[in-house]
């Protein structure tokens, strides 16, 4: 007996030797190439070779697989391998399956590799994998979650968002089941912004009221908790900026109830507190106790620019353009600097989105060359990116055709909405696209009386319009006044445009607020009442210097010009001429200059993605024509 005692602690004692000298030699190549990874230039070629060096010494499984992992994590984030990447990492995944409490390999594998496939385009491959990770994780929370998060963004990517939001409530359900209250806001907040994409506001409303309680109620890591909040909040004011509603709290975050556009201001006064308070806190370096609580929602500085972005697109609608520049020129500054560090997706979407809000600008303020380079800036960014080309083609045409509209190119207006309105299933897009359609065709006379009549009934705005936007309903009962004015009905188009200004009033929208005006004003001067005529034209005038848009300033200087002239108010008359002198020659040379661009040659492009590059003109090929 004590012999065979001695020969087995004799074994033990050599299987431990072996063991330790395993660890070292494995330990000085994982050293190695660690060291070769985060050298500055990262040697990777010298890492991957440290790494397959632990092959040859035929580790234990955990030692392999873990190897596996960290050569297909290397590969694939470093290299255009993929082939190689996918192997290792489908290896990683198979060896991890048969090991007992290696969660961490397993699921990271899975989770790498699901990643890989989508980028292959292997869609199908990357679903069944997430779905039975997903189904092995239930004792791992962190795990769990974080495949539920993922496999719903894939959902989502593919636009089967109903499928995204039944993932999304499942995560929520289980987050609330393992006491993570906090992950269970990020699915329920998650769940609240597909609902709001699928236009689901029945759903909406009862899963934003408890989403804001559960926020105000949680008590936590502090950042967590304002990220939380900016989340919520972005929700409440992108949603009334799509739909002309929001929600607001009654005290914060709280319980929720319908508001008017006016209301909106103290809903961005909070997200900027926020974005303050945020800014001064320090992250914390103490893990949650809880390892579902592990996930951020955005970086403190993706947060930042997105509240700019969010300000920017109220600013917009509002009508006060020199603020939206004012936060687009911030955001911009901001994304250069973050995306010298980070390649993030995220960064060039805001990017975009930007850049689309601030072309609209430009147009409307008289600078349209300006305008134009951006528009070629946007099809640069799309040209790096297909998704990000796919999310953006209908609106990048979108674009074109309202700066075709500003430089009198009518026919390439009609095919630019055209293109875009094949390329979009949005309903708000949509009608909008149609709105600014029948405008053109409009002003075109009666070339396309048939087509317009079809399209100013599916914009009725009587009864049936698309979509919920109050924005967009007064718009279309603007294109219905002007429509009747250039019919010569006029009691009609007057009522249409009195419709307008009610709603556009009751929502501050000034720039729909300025162009009914100016057309009122328009009417009553035909009509010889010349009184209601200035009672129109003054304050349309006023609104539009403080926007500003340089079109409704020069209509509506060309009618104070007219009235006055009318009126036997030679002065003033004068006053309002030389007024219309001016915005006609920064018009004129802006239209000249914008023209001239090599750029411009973009207004033909109606197929396909962006052209890589754009021939110079020779000159001006449009007239300025007539702006009104």
């Amino acid at each position: 007996m004590a012999a065979q005692a001695a020969a087995a602690a004799q074994a033990a004692a050599a299987q431990a030797a072996q063991a330790e000298a395993a660890e070292s030699w494995y330990l000085a190549l994982l050293g190695f190439a660690e060291h070769f990874r985060t050298s500055s230039p990262p040697k990777i070629r010298l890492c991957v070779h440290c790494l397959q060096a632990v092959f040859p010494f035929k580790p234990p499984q955990r030692i392999e697989a873990r190897t596996h992992l960290q050569l297909g994590s290397v590969l694939y984030h470093h290299t255009k391998n993929s082939e190689q990447a996918r192997s290792h990492l489908e290896k990683a995944w198979l060896i991890s399956q048969q090991i007992q409490q290696f969660e961490d390999v397993k699921f990271e594998a899975a989770s790498l590799l699901s990643e890989l496939y989508c980028q292959e385009n292997s869609v199908d491959t990357a679903k069944p994998l997430l779905r039975k990770a997903i189904q092995i994780s239930q004792q791992t929370p962190y795990w769990h979650c974080r495949l539920l998060f993922q496999l719903a963004q894939l959902h989502t990517l593919e636009k089967d968002l109903v499928s995204a939001c039944d993932l999304l409530g499942v995560g929520a359900e289980y987050a609330r089941v393992v006491g993570s209250e906090y992950t269970r806001a990020l699915f329920l907040l998650s769940k609240g912004m597909l609902l709001l994409m699928e236009r689901k506001l029945q759903e909406v409303h009862p899963l934003l009221t408890l989403c804001g309680q559960i926020v105000e109620n949680w008590q936590g890591n502090p950042i967590q908790k304002e990220s939380l909040r900016v989340f919520f909040l972005v929700l409440q004011v992108t949603h009334y900026l799509d739909a002309g509603q929001e929600w607001r709290g009654t005290q914060a975050c709280g319980a929720t109830h319908p508001l008017q556009v006016k209301s909106v201001k103290p809903c961005l006064k909070q997200l900027q507190q926020c974005i303050q308070t945020i800014s001064t806190l320090h992250d914390d370096e103490i893990l949650p106790s809880n390892p579902a609580d592990l996930f951020h929602w955005l970086p403190k500085e993706h947060m930042c620019v997105l509240v700019y972005l969010v300000t920017v697109m109220h600013s917009m609608q509002a009508g006060y353009l020199e603020k939206a520049q004012k936060y687009t020129d911030k955001a911009l500054m901001q994304l250069e600097k973050l995306k010298m560090l980070d390649c993030s997706p995220i960064l060039s979407s805001f990017q975009v989105i930007l850049l689309e809000h601030i072309i609209m600008c430009r147009l409307v303020t008289g600078h349209k060359a300006t305008a134009l380079q951006e528009i070629s800036q946007v099809c640069q960014l799309c040209q790096q990116s297909p998704r990000l080309f796919s999310n953006h083609a209908a609106q990048l045409h979108t674009l074109l055709g309202l700066y075709c509209v500003s430089v009198n190119c009518m026919d390439n207006a009609e095919a630019q909405f055209t293109t875009a309105l094949r390329l979009t299933n949005h309903q708000e897009l949509w009608a909008f696209i149609v709105t600014n359609l029948a405008s053109v065709y409009i002003r075109e006379g009666n070339r396309h009386q048939e087509v317009l009549y079809s399209l100013l009934e599916r914009i009725n705005p009587d009864h049936s319009f698309p979509v919920s936007s109050h924005c967009l309903r007064a718009a279309a009962f603007y294109v219905r006044g002007l429509f009747s004015f250039f019919q010569g009905r006029y009691n009609e188009a007057k009522r249409f445009l009195r419709e307008t200004l009610k709603m556009s009033n009751a929502e501050d929208l000034n720039r729909l607020t300025a162009c009914s005006l100016v057309l009122l004003g328009h009417i009553f001067y035909v009509l010889g009442n010349h009184r209601e005529s200035n009672n129109m034209v003054v304050p349309a005038m006023q609104l539009a210097s403080k926007i500003p848009d340089m079109s409704v300033q020069l209509w509506s200087s060309a009618l104070l010009r007219d009235l006055n002239k009318a009126c036997g108010n030679a002065i003033d008359a004068h006053e309002a001429a030389q007024m219309h002198q001016n915005f006609s020659q920064q018009l004129l040379q802006d239209h000249i200059e914008a023209c001239s661009l090599p750029e411009h040659n973009l207004i033909t492009w109606t197929d396909g993605p962006p052209p890589m590059q754009f021939q110079a003109q020779n000159g001006p090929n449009t007239s300025l024509a007539s702006l009104l």
